[in-house]
């Protein structure tokens, strides 16, 4: 029976996935139809072999150049990012038996954009694209590391978000500060900008950056799926059942820093993302954190590109940047988690 639903949610999620990823497709400043974006996809000229003048292409050539140079890469990376984010904060709310537990909001984010930052800012990101991903998957390490440490300790819900927000507070003294030293007023739009979050005019060089990261930290927390299932028992209840929670600590830790760190690279700080999907699917999912996890994954894919169609639909002068738009829809979000929380102690 467990099998059988998550069969019917997950494919759901993945049929809303694919019928949003053709609609992302057809929006932008050339309004284009389904057929228009399906044959730009399977034309048959290659993008590398067309002039550099877009005056000399023909129509179909065209519309295949702008589909998948640059508007599929888009479409991807916001599938790739949401589904790091997502499956990162179901995993952080396993480890940590936190609901509220969520990369953005306990300091990783923040952390791996310092990381991020830091490289931009000394310009390391110069002498090898690779060093940015790997300072922004270090610092969300760190930060990690802390926050199961205080996890460890078995403190509450309270100690644990002060604690995340002691360490998002640093961060971003510590990105202020970088920005208050830029050499110039262009380094300081550069970073500010980085940091608000987008996925506009990546190539599939971003893709090719953050994909084999994603990869490894998604596969490394969907192995801690059974795991985190016993830990929902207590640590002692898992220990007895063969679970080392020290491992496992180690391998969300892992798993959450490089999920995030690829993602926070090339795309920005993008929170709330790991809050909301898995509160909106742990429900459907039997409360089973192994179960959540693919769903999240999916969940975080199609709401983070939700979110970059509207966005899209409702910019028209300029372009509305993606994190402030998730950031609009998880903070009223994380607000009614809290006041919920706050209710069913009173009762």
């Amino acid at each position: 029976m467990k099998l059988r639903q998550d069969l019917w949610l997950n494919t759901i999620l993945l049929l809303s996935l694919a019928g949003l990823m053709v609609l992302s497709l057809t929006v932008g400043p050339l309004q284009l139809s389904t057929q228009e974006v399906l044959a730009a996809l399977f034309h048959a000229d290659s993008a590398s072999s067309l002039p550099e003048s877009l005056a000399g292409i023909d129509r179909a050539s065209r519309l295949h150049l702008i589909v998948t140079e640059i508007r599929l890469p888009r479409v991807l990376l916001a599938i790739i990012v949401g589904a790091s984010l997502g499956v990162s904060g179901a995993a952080l709310q396993g480890l940590l038996r936190n609901p509220l537990a969520e990369p953005g909001l306990l300091g990783v984010s923040a952390s791996a954009s310092l990381g991020a930052v830091l490289c931009l800012y000394f310009g390391l990101a110069g002498i090898s694209a690779w060093l940015l991903p790997l300072s922004a998957m270090a610092c969300a390490a760190l930060s990690t590391l802390i926050l199961a440490l205080f996890a460890r300790r078995a403190v509450g819900n309270l100690t644990l978000i002060l604690a995340g927000i002691g360490l998002s507070s640093l961060a971003a003294a510590l990105i202020s500060l970088a920005i208050n030293l830029a050499p110039t007023p262009a380094d300081v739009q550069d970073i500010v900008l980085w940091l608000m979050g987008s996925i506009a005019d990546r190539s599939f060089d971003d893709i090719r950056l953050c994909l084999p990261f994603v990869l490894a930290g998604t596969g490394l927390l969907f192995s801690c799926g059974r795991e985190l299932d016993a830990l929902t028992l207590g640590e002692e209840e898992a220990c007895s059942l063969g679970v080392s929670p020290s491992r496992l600590r180690l391998k969300v830790i892992i798993g959450t820093a490089l999920c995030v760190g690829a993602s926070v690279a090339v795309a920005g700080a993008i929170g709330f993302i790991g809050l909301v999907v898995p509160h909106m699917l742990r429900r459907a999912t039997g409360y089973h954190p192994a179960r959540l996890l693919p769903a999240s994954a999916l969940g975080g894919a199609l709401l983070l590109l939700s979110a970059d169609i509207v966005l899209r639909l409702v910019s028209q002068d300029f372009e509305l940047m993606l994190g402030v738009v998730t950031a609009l829809i998880g903070a009223p979000f994380f607000l009614l988690l809290v006041m919920r929380s706050q209710t069913e102690m009173l009762r």
